[in-house]
């Protein structure tokens, strides 16, 4: 007698990998009636992601608020991710419209805090397993589609089986080499040192970025009193700034204009790097496979995208799969869905990460934007927008913006900057 179609699958959708994307995904897919195995390589569930910018844009609010997580994270101390931005024009300062609604905004938290909270939430969810010490070490399949896993667990090797396998184990994920699925990169002309300082005034007590075209910097307020600071020079810097490490990191934030006091704060961490850290993307699909977050697309750290993204594809992918994955519906039309929904939000700001990644100064549509945005309250409102991942490249660069950017500059003394020829990158 055949077994129903159900009883062939011990899993509905197994997820490698238990940080952000995995168990966003996860969490959500279960509560649309999706059984979830979530395994996880590391055998602590208070593990976390060191090298991060430890910053949730605000274009992942909404799925911050469908978890149910915002008054977690504030209770966690997380810090809305108001910010400000210095470049050769002034400081860009978004500020909320007289009498309008406040800006959107996001959170930074530390991973240290974050990933263990958003794991166990995940842990708690019926309908989701989570699997410590569990490493996918390679697929099952059938007829050309991938129907399962295998994974070394701390009982042996075991056989996981699911109509769907998720992918978010990080940029170097083994789910997209086992599948196939090749990644395209795109080499990041920048390198970038962190460090976290406890005390740390910044004006307004709020995030500062430094364009210093090519060079770049920034310094993010954190829970519990800690800040982060990246900077992130251009890689012909690199000989000179690793003789003197300490050195180096300290001499680059006191030259910041504005510069945060980091000589009479506690450095609580040691100063760690990216010496090599290539963008890249992959095809978010394959047979029976999809892939969120990192896994998927990994872009410049600078930008402070990765987390945001990584809940947002979880959220995209839940939406387009949850039924699906149960067997009520078409499981490939249902990944053509989320790999059209993930080139259209992300692609066009991929694009422009990767061109910057080069290092090199603004280009005029650049020197247009940013140099009206430190002039005008409006534009400083749509640059927020832009950096908050909330608008794609397209509208940010709008007739309506570029025009109005225009006339800014040729109202303000001096400004010579034409408007440029526009450029389609994306929506």
């Amino acid at each position: 007698m055949t077994k129903p179609e159900s009883a062939r699958y011990d899993y509905d959708v197994v997820i490698s990998g238990a940080s952000l994307a995995g168990s966003a995904a996860a969490t959500l897919l279960a509560r649309r009636g999706v059984r979830v195995a979530l395994l996880e390589r590391r055998t602590d569930p208070e593990a976390y992601k060191v090298l991060c910018t430890h910053s949730i844009t605000a274009c992942a609010y909404p799925v911050l608020d469908e978890l149910g997580l915002i008054p977690t994270l504030e209770k966690a101390g997380a810090v809305r991710n108001e910010a400000r931005f210095h470049t050769r024009w002034g400081w860009i300062e978004p500020r909320a419209a007289p009498e309008g609604p406040e800006l959107p905004y996001g959170y930074n938290i530390r991973r240290s805090t974050l990933d263990p909270l958003i794991r166990s939430h995940a842990a708690e969810t019926p309908g989701v397993d989570l699997l410590l010490g569990h490493h996918v070490t390679g697929l099952v399949r059938e007829a050309g589609r991938t129907v399962g896993v295998r994974a070394s667990t701390p009982q042996g090797e075991r056989e996981f089986r699911a109509r769907l396998v998720v992918g978010a184990d990080g940029k170097d994920s083994a789910v997209a080499r086992l599948a196939g699925v090749r990644a395209r990169q795109y080499e990041n002309a920048r390198f970038g040192y962190f460090a976290h300082f406890r005390n740390l005034p910044l004006h307004r007590g709020i995030a500062h970025t430094w364009f210093l075209e090519p060079d770049m910097a920034y310094a993010f307020p954190n829970d519990d009193g800690v800040t982060v600071i990246a900077v992130l020079p251009a890689k012909k810097r690199l000989p000179a700034f690793r003789e003197d490490l300490e050195g180096s990191f300290a001499a680059f934030v006191r030259a910041l204009p504005e510069a945060p006091p980091v000589d009479s704060a506690e450095r609580i961490t040691k100063i760690t790097g990216l010496v090599n850290y290539p963008l890249h993307s992959r095809k978010p699909t394959a047979p029976g496979v999809a892939l969120i977050g990192d896994a998927a697309l990994t872009s410049d750290p600078l930008w402070g995208v990765g987390c945001g993204w990584a809940m947002q594809t979880a959220q995209w992918l839940t939406e387009a799969v949850a039924s699906a994955a149960t067997g009520r519906g078409d499981l490939d039309k249902s990944l053509r869905t989320y790999a059209r929904n993930h080139q259209r939000r992300l692609l066009g700001h991929h694009n422009l990460a990767v061109d910057f990644a080069k290092a090199r100064p603004f280009n005029p549509m650049e020197r247009l934007m940013f140099s009206a945005a430190a002039r005008d309250a409006a534009l400083a409102r749509h640059m927020h927008m832009f950096a908050s991942r909330l608008i794609g490249p397209l509208r940010f660069l709008s007739p309506v913006a570029v025009a109005r950017a225009a006339a800014v500059n040729l109202k303000h003394r001096g400004a010579t900057v034409p408007p440029p020829h526009l450029s389609h990158t994306g929506s």
